[in-house]
């Protein structure tokens, strides 16, 4: 693969309101909201290209660092300058930026950063770093010894989302997103040695921004996120927020209380 891929479309609306209907919220008229952008400019890699657990092995942008290593996505930070307007063309130029082994308490660790631009008109509109880490592949089910924990009802203030398989599966297909832990539970319990189908990182970050876009956060932003811990399936997702001092604290709990993801916001620049 080459240093810099680069991927331009014209973003129609049609994917934009699969989104909105996926998540109960207005579809956009004119502009994306923030991290919206995560449904567009997608790679389409060919079916020969796939490795066994549906994700991408080969000519791709990061490639993974070895055969069967598995992918989780462990956060980022995302820079709105401009929102990205609907029905024009817009281009992205992704890079990997930084490359980093280690070995952790489970085996070897790479540690990625990926960098995206995105711009349209002639001018930068987003720009993004990912984290990706790679671990080694499972070796097959664990045995599930957690103890029951009463559930935290949701609060007034906060937003449940039921993470049902027909969700995950559809923001998969939106997100062209072939990774069989999100929809394939034989495969998620049996292989990767899941207790439950996986809920997308990205899904997670893109409620906690709905959340505080909801709650009156708009223009230029600057959001910088963290996915703590796997949330699977049968956990549900709910998202709270705090706001102190013109920055907005988001987080993404499950129904017992335990944090899954959290992030910040600011007014970028």
């Amino acid at each position: 693969m080459p240093e810099v891929v680069e991927r331009s479309e014209v973003l129609l609306p049609g994917p934009a309101q699969a989104l909105a209907g996926l998540l109960g919220v207005t579809p956009p008229q004119a502009e994306l909201p923030l991290l919206w952008h995560w449904i567009y400019l997608l790679d389409r890699p060919a079916q020969a290209d796939l490795g066994p657990d549906g994700h991408p092995i080969r000519n791709t942008a990061p490639a993974p660092p070895g055969p069967g290593r598995r992918r989780m996505w462990a956060g980022g930070r995302v820079v709105s300058h401009a929102p990205l307007r609907l029905g024009e063309e817009a281009t992205r130029r992704t890079e990997v930026l930084e490359v980093k082994d280690k070995q952790g308490r489970s085996g070897p660790l790479t540690f990625l950063t990926v960098g995206h631009r995105i711009s349209q008109g002639g001018r930068l509109v987003v720009e993004e770093r990912q984290d990706i880490v790679y671990r080694e592949a499972a070796s097959g089910p664990r045995q599930d010894t957690a103890e029951a924990v009463a559930e935290v009802p949701v609060g007034p203030d906060e937003w449940a989302i039921e993470t049902s398989p027909t969700l995950l599966f559809r923001y998969s297909a939106l997100t062209y997103n072939a990774h069989r832990i999100h929809y394939d539970r034989d495969y998620a319990r049996d292989v990767e040695g899941y207790p439950g189908l996986l809920v997308h990182g990205p899904l997670q970050a893109v409620a906690m921004a709905e959340l505080a876009r909801a709650r009156g956060a708009s223009g230029n932003l600057d959001f910088d996120y963290r996915l703590r811990t796997p949330l699977f399936d049968h956990q549900g997702l709910i998202i709270g927020l705090t706001e102190n001092d013109g920055e907005t604290t988001v987080v993404a709990r499950d129904r017992t209380g335990r944090e899954t993801a959290s992030g910040t916001l600011r007014k970028a620049g």
